[in-house]
């Protein structure tokens, strides 16, 4: 059996300090740089109240009749819910913020002109 090793291609991308350099040299550049951090800490915020949002919405499983009752193998399915419901939603979270700041970082780079 022959063994294959699967690699990344290396990419000739400048470093993240050089390319904020180069585009804060002109006025132009500085706008860019700003609208940059701007946007980042817009979509920081949106993520996270909306996170925060709906944890702050999951103690309110607790007020549904009946959900107390019910439970699976042997929990109450309120207190699953409670402790078990949380992770995927964090995961979503973290998902979509890093997906998005990808996204403002690619624009970023159009605009600057760094491909």
């Amino acid at each position: 059996m022959t063994r294959v090793r699967v690699t990344a291609p290396r990419s000739a991308a400048r470093p993240a300090a050089e390319s904020r350099e180069a585009a804060e040299e002109s006025a132009v550049g500085q706008v860019f740089v700003r609208s940059l951090i701007r946007s980042q800490l817009r979509l920081a915020l949106v993520v996270g109240g909306g996170f925060l949002l709906v944890l702050g919405a999951f103690p309110l499983l607790a007020a549904i009749p009946g959900l107390a009752e019910s439970r699976i193998a042997g929990i109450p399915l309120d207190w699953l819910l409670l402790g078990a419901g949380i992770y995927p939603v964090m995961g979503v979270s973290a998902w979509l913020y890093i997906r998005s700041a990808a996204r403002n970082e690619a624009r970023y780079r159009d605009l600057a002109g760094d491909r």
